[in-house]
């Protein structure tokens, strides 16, 4: 007869959350988050630092977008993420049009490590890359779009706590449609809306849990982390807040992917119909 330790580890991984934890470990969720900070700093940050550089209405740089994603309310923290980056006018100053192009094309390239990341957690096939390729732009440019939406919104919303509740509001609904778009999107339709919305949610509730988690750890540990190393300090906490940022991005999607299967199971219990995701190939 099994043991008991045996039985409970039975219990355990045959349970809701063992299954979900057994999804990340196979997805390697903990790697792809890191690769996707890595990719975010180096083919992601300069595009928006450029986007950030012209922003007709702050231009207070991307320094500012930072300070923002990461709520860093202490002067600081947010002053040591200042001295990172180079001032509008220099950006605007040395930045050429072929290099916005290229800046541009590495953008795409995270886009496409986002997809991969998408089709992965559904267990899709790849689309074509002539089908792909112009989603990813699309995607890269919404996101960016997102992004300066959400920075703005910070200016104009911050007087009174009728405007800071309504601005909470506005970037809870709008990160909620940025996500369940942006899967559907990637994915090339080939999830239905439905089951994509709760992956949605998930990404937001971890966004804010993030958030939370940066204004009460991150930001003290960026006062001491620049006073000990630096800017190699303010950097080591920034791409840490990155590794987050994917692990929410991917987690969501994913937790998202064994909901609906929760769903499905339980229809089928009821004798409903089934239902699910559509494996057909992409459009060429």
């Amino acid at each position: 007869m099994p043991s008991r330790w045996g039985v409970l580890r039975h219990r355990v991984a045959t349970s809701a959350g063992g299954r979900v934890w057994r999804h990340g470990t196979e997805f390697e969720l903990l790697s792809r988050a890191m690769s996707f900070a890595v990719l975010a700093f180096v083919a992601m940050v300069p595009l928006l630092v450029v986007v950030a550089a012209i922003d007709p209405i702050q231009s207070a740089g991307f320094e500012r977008w930072i300070v923002n994603g990461m709520g860093l309310e202490n002067p600081e923290a947010a002053e040591s993420v200042r001295d990172l980056f180079s001032t509008p006018r220099q950006v605007i100053n040395t930045t050429s049009v072929l290099s916005a192009v290229l800046l541009a094309l590495f953008g795409v390239t995270f886009a496409a490590s986002v997809q991969t990341g998408y089709e992965k957690i559904w267990g899709l096939p790849p689309s074509r890359t002539r089908h792909k390729v112009w989603r990813q732009a699309v995607w890269l440019a919404v996101l960016t779009g997102f992004l300066f939406a959400e920075v703005e919104s910070e200016e104009v919303l911050r007087n009174g706590a009728a405007q800071g509740v309504g601005r909470v509001a506005l970037t809870l609904v709008s990160g909620l449609l940025f996500f369940w778009w942006a899967q559907h999107f990637l994915l090339v339709g080939r999830v239905p809306w439905p089951a994509l919305l709760p992956g949605a949610v998930a990404t937001m509730v971890g966004l804010a849990g993030l958030r939370g988690f940066s204004y009460f750890v991150f930001s003290p540990l960026l006062v001491s982390s620049t006073h000990s190393y630096g800017a190699a300090g303010t950097l080591l906490i920034v791409e840490s807040w990155l590794i987050g940022v994917g692990f929410v991005v991917y987690g969501g999607p994913l937790f998202g992917h064994h909901v609906q299967s929760w769903t499905i199971r339980g229809t089928r219990r009821r004798g409903g119909r089934k239902g699910g995701v559509r494996r057909r190939r992409a459009p060429m």
